[in-house]
Formats: structure tokens, sequence, C-alpha cells
């Protein structure tokens, strides 16, 4: 009988030493996999990061654009604004067709309706104020269905940040009383606009235009500030719209100033 238990355990010694070896294995297996799925993800996040911040930056300046490049362009070639918008929006397009560019095809896409709304307005409606905000809510149906669709978020939410800061900025001209001043500044040659800067500032600088001005800018800084918290593209694209309004209303304000 002790023979035959020592003949069995003799026997089984072989397998018991090659279920260790097997699980020794699958431990050192899992362990080198840990290993490479964590090094793989480490290089997508920091690009992802990156990138992110480069939508952040484009889209910044995407919103100056069409303040001091399409403004000029408008005045004096309205109907080549006007065309450019085909251009942009082949370009996105064209952009969005390469895995390594889509991001920038996108961005792209959603400034195509800020550009829209530039050359028709400042082209054609610029002496009425009233229709500025209509006029820059063109792209507001499209957006809404590229969001409702799940496509093109990066351009789509650019439009809206920077429709946003519009709105903003639009409310604060009613609020100041200022929507005369653009009136006038619209109509007289260059010689006369500086005293109608000078003119509006004043109601810029009563204590009822500071209140609102300090206000809608907290608006701005919340709204703006507040997404950059999540890492994703179109979210940093939104922000950097919000808050390119900031700067691009302090160098009107600076603009006033100095004339």
């Amino acid at each position: 009988m002790i023979n035959n238990t020592l003949s069995s355990y003799t026997a089984s010694t072989p397998l018991i030493d090659t279920e260790l070896d097997l699980a020794d294995t699958r431990q050192k297996g899992i362990r080198q996999l840990e290993s490479i799925l964590s090094s793989s993800v480490s290089v997508p996040l920091s690009f992802s990061w990156r990138q992110t911040w480069l939508v952040f930056a484009a889209a910044v300046f995407l919103v100056t654009v069409p303040v001091f490049v399409e403004a000029p362009i408008v005045r004096s070639l309205p109907s080549l604004s006007l065309a450019l918008t085909a251009f942009w929006v082949w370009l996105s397009f064209t952009l969005m067709s390469r895995t390594s560019t889509y991001v920038w095809g996108d961005l792209l896409l959603g400034f195509s309706w800020s550009w829209l709304a530039g050359a028709i307005y400042w082209g054609c409606l610029r002496w009425e104020p009233f229709w500025h905000l209509p006029v820059e809510s063109i792209g507001l149906p499209f957006a809404c269905w590229c969001l409702a669709k799940n496509w093109g978020k990066v351009g789509s939410w650019f439009y809206l940040g920077s429709l946003l800061g519009t709105v903003l900025t639009d409310v604060y001209f009613y609020l100041a009383d200022l929507m005369p001043y653009w009136r006038q500044i619209m109509r007289v040659d260059a010689d006369g606009a500086p005293q109608i800067l000078q003119n509006a500032l004043i109601q810029v600088q009563a204590p009822w235009g500071q209140t609102w001005a300090i206000i809608l800018a907290l608006v701005l800084l919340i709204v703006g500030i507040l997404p950059l918290g999540r890492n994703q593209r179109h979210w940093y694209a939104f922000s950097g719209a919000v808050l390119s309004t900031i700067l691009v209303d302090s160098l009107f304000l600076l603009a006033a100033i100095a004339a």
C-alpha cells in the first residue's frame, strides 16, 4: 500500500511541476501584457493631451481671423470673402478625409460657418446691428444637427463657443446703449471714427457700463474655463472660442482708448 502511494506520488509529481510552471508562465505573461498595455496607452494619452491644447490655440486664432483678416476683405471685396467660404468648406472636407488631419478639418468646418456669417453681415448688413445675431446664427441648425449625429463635434462646439461670445458681446452693446455708436461708425469715414469711439468709450466707462462689462467677462471666464477640466478636444475648441472673445473685446477697447 505504501509502495502504491509512493508510486502514485512519484507519478503525479511531474504533473504538479508542470502545473506550477504553467501558472508561473501565466503570471509572467500577464505582467508582460500589463506592461505592454500601460506603455502603449501612455503614448496616445500624451499625444491627445498635446493635441487638445493645439486645438485650443487654433480655436483662439480662428476667432481672431474674421475680426482682423476677414473684415478688411469684406469692405473692399465682399464677393471674394463670400466665395472663400466654399474654399474653407472644400479644404475642411479634404482634411477630414485623412485620419491624421481629421481634427483640423473638423475645426475648419465650424470656422466656415463663422466666416460665412461674417461675409454676409459685414458685407451687406453692417449698418444695422439688429441683424448681427440672426446672421451670426446661420450655422446653428447645422451645428445642432452634427451634434445630434455625433459628428463634427470639434467644429460644432467651436462654432457654438464663438456664437456664445458674439451673443454676450452684443448683449453688452444693448445694455450699455452702444448701438447708436455702432450705426454711426459704420457710416462715417476714417476721420470721423475717432470721435465716435471716444463718445462710445464714455458709455463704457460709466458705472453702468463697467458693471455689466465685469459681469459678462466673469460669465465668459467661467463658461470658458470649466470645460478645460475635460480632456476632450471639442471642449477645448469651445473654451478657446469663448475665452478669445475676451481677448478680441479687450483689443477693441484698447483701440477706442488709443483713438
